[in-house]
């Protein structure tokens, strides 16, 4: 058995003068159960907490490690920058280079804007949407999460097409009156917010649904988003904050064959440095402030060290046959979960989606959220808790992504294997 003591020691300590000991609540462990690690440095495609426990990581930061930890070549760069200075409230050469990449790599795409965050860069292509617009409703998807803004932290009630109710504490109900939830995959849910609404700004998604574990839109269902956002005069806006760079050089939206009005970007873009992007052509782009009327604003925006570890990590994904690797490689590990599955006797469906994996308990098909609140989270953490046991590192929570990252070698993989399938005769045992 591993030991934990030293993180158990740093959460009460770290519970003193820290919410909860965290500082992002799936951190917590609570739907896992058990206190959480503590990790005191990263490597390439491992990870060791502050007991000297090293394990596969396959949360990466939720996503942006997409070369691993400590790659040289992002190392060397962003030294070079820190060199420079870390911050200077001013222009700089690297935004340039970044923005012109990120441009390049979607179709459809002018200008982007850096910020912060995803949070930031999803609130901001909304402000921009309303104002492109002149309406105020927007439609968003059960279970898709766009970071904790007011009037994206919403909760749909029970039947179809319901009102909007805040779904944190401190969310008044008026910053929710004009988001309308709809059901992922289901496109006759946003066809009854339509009729019944005229006065509708975007409808946003996750092209992937990544926040209620990896869930795929059906071909039909965004194809036929795309077309009527498109006839009703409504802008769609993709949030890429987890898939941007992830299964391509460029957007899962180009792989699903669309295009989006306005994309969201972050995660990858800043290679591990907090970054966020909102991006469109130039007829919505240039009504962003100094350009036009839509005012946003930020002291670390564009970031210079930020800037040249976003831009260091694109181009090294830019190399030939570095997409081709992850799928294959994430289909040998889709093959362990439902090969142990099988041997075990143990109801499981895996969705995946390039370098994006997830399992869920359950024997029914997940496409959407009501689908994957049904997978069997007891048995979920267990799995977790025997995968950490035997090396491996995934997210503490059924309904996250895990994400592989390029330095995966053929002895984590070996690994990774063998933790998976004595996780899931553990899991056989409930």
């Amino acid at each position: 058995m591993k030991s934990y003591k030293k993180s158990e020691e740093l959460f009460e300590k770290g519970s003193v003068n820290l919410v909860g000991a965290v500082n992002s609540p799936v951190r917590a462990f609570n739907s896992v159960g058990g206190k959480p690690l503590f990790m005191k440095k990263a490597r390439k495609s491992t990870i060791t907490d502050v007991d000297n426990n090293e394990y596969v990581d396959f949360v990466l930061s939720y996503g942006p490690m997409i070369l691993g930890h400590g790659n040289k070549k992002v190392a060397k760069s962003v030294n070079k920058a820190l060199k420079k200075g870390y911050s200077f409230g001013a222009s700089s050469e690297g935004e340039i280079k970044l923005a012109k990449l990120v441009c390049d790599a979607f179709p459809g795409v002018d200008k982007v804007r850096f910020v912060n965050s995803g949070t930031e860069a999803v609130f901001s292509s909304i402000r921009l949407a309303r104002a492109f617009t002149g309406n105020d409703k927007i439609i968003k998807f059960a279970g898709c999460y766009h970071g904790h803004a007011d009037s994206l932290l919403v909760a749909a009630g029970s039947g179809v097409a319901t009102l909007s109710i805040p779904g944190s504490k401190g969310v008044p109900e008026d910053a929710v009156k004009n988001t309308l939830i709809a059901d992922y995959n289901d496109i006759a849910s946003v066809k009854a917010h339509i009729e019944a609404n005229k006065d509708i700004a975007a409808v946003i998604i996750e092209p992937i649904a990544g926040n209620m574990g990896v869930v795929l839109p059906k071909d039909d269902f965004i194809k036929e988003l795309r077309a009527i956002t498109k006839e009703n005069g409504i802008l769609l806006i993709m949030d890429e904050v987890m898939t941007g760079f992830r299964s391509k050089f460029g957007g899962a939206q180009e792989l699903l064959g669309i295009e989006a009005d306005i994309t969201c970007l972050g995660k990858v873009i800043g290679g591990g440095f907090p970054v966020g992007a909102y991006a469109a052509r130039n007829e919505i782009m240039n009504m962003v402030s100094p350009l036009g009327p839509v005012y946003q604003a930020g002291t670390l925006s564009g970031n210079p060290i930020a800037m040249a570890c976003g831009y260091r990590t694109l181009k090294q994904l830019q190399k030939e046959g570095v997409y081709q690797g992850f799928e294959a490689r994430a289909k040998e590990i889709e093959g362990y979960l439902l090969d142990s599955a099988k041997q075990y006797e143990v109801d499981i469906v895996v969705n995946r989606f390039g370098s994006m994996v997830n399992p869920f308990f359950t024997s029914e098909k997940v496409e959407n959220f009501d689908d994957a609140q049904k997978s069997d989270q007891t048995k979920f953490g267990v799995f977790f808790w025997e995968l950490l046991e035997n090396g491996v590192s995934v997210p503490p929570s059924q309904f996250e992504a895990w994400f592989l990252s390029t330095t995966l070698s053929d002895k984590n993989m070996k690994n990774t294997k063998k933790a998976i399938f004595k996780a899931m005769e553990k899991v056989s045992l409930i």
